[in-house]
């Protein structure tokens, strides 16, 4: 006997999202946006060895404060993915599988994107 009018387990509404599985979505949001960064790499490399002129354009393309605010977005999400998939390697080698561990080590994985973040972007956007 099917009833179609059932809910679907567990309802979004109803279902609370933990750190674990937030952070876990949003490292494969982030894997998936610096995917979308790499033909910049390309162009940033093919303005280096293309000469004076392609350079001096990059150069003052880059010096704006939206490029600035943009590469501070691709500083977070690279450095969040590395540390978050740091953790999930030490993860598949069997250790911290506690759900406290997990938890912590979430907190710790975004602090710590948070601080280099922070220093990177002083260091080489100012």
């Amino acid at each position: 006997m099917k009833n179609n009018k059932l809910p679907l387990s567990p309802h979004l509404q109803i279902y609370k999202p933990q750190i674990t599985s937030v952070l876990s979505i949003t490292h494969r949001i982030t894997g998936f946006c610096l995917s979308l960064t790499f033909p910049l790499y390309l162009i940033w490399l093919g303005c280096i060895f293309g000469g004076e002129v392609p350079y001096s354009l990059l150069i003052k393309v880059y010096s704006s404060n939206l490029a600035k605010i943009f590469f501070i977005l691709i500083i977070y999400g690279f450095l969040y993915h590395m540390l978050n998939g740091i953790r999930h390697i030490i993860w598949d080698l069997g250790y911290g599988l506690s759900i406290r561990f997990s938890s912590i080590s979430g907190i710790v994985i975004i602090l710590l994107s948070l601080i280099s973040t922070t220093i990177i972007s002083f260091k080489f956007l100012s």
